[in-house]
């Protein structure tokens, strides 16, 4: 819990980039849209105690390059195959 007085405004870095384009999103009859990953433009590992677990960076469609996540390589290599051929990561 918190009290009112402790928000502040959001002032993003660039407003140009929170906004997208609704031509540019393929929206559903109930107003879902697909969401997709574009481009694998990083890879790290995590160390946990008794393993190594591979990540990738993953930029999805409809997001700018901020809005990435690190996901877990071996679940991005089962969904989306395509994104792991040989020149693309």
């Amino acid at each position: 819990m918190f009290h009112i007085s402790s928000l502040r405004r959001y002032l993003g870095d660039n407003l140009a980039h929170t906004h997208i384009a609704l031509e540019d999103i393929d929206l559903q009859p109930d107003s879902s849209y697909e969401e997709g990953p574009i481009a694998i433009p990083d890879h790290s590992e995590r160390k946990l105690r008794s393993k190594i677990v591979p990540l990738v960076r993953v930029q999805w469609r409809h997001h700018n390059a901020e809005e990435s996540t690190w996901e877990r390589e071996d679940e991005m290599r089962e969904r989306y195959p395509e994104l792991f051929l040989p020149g693309i990561l």
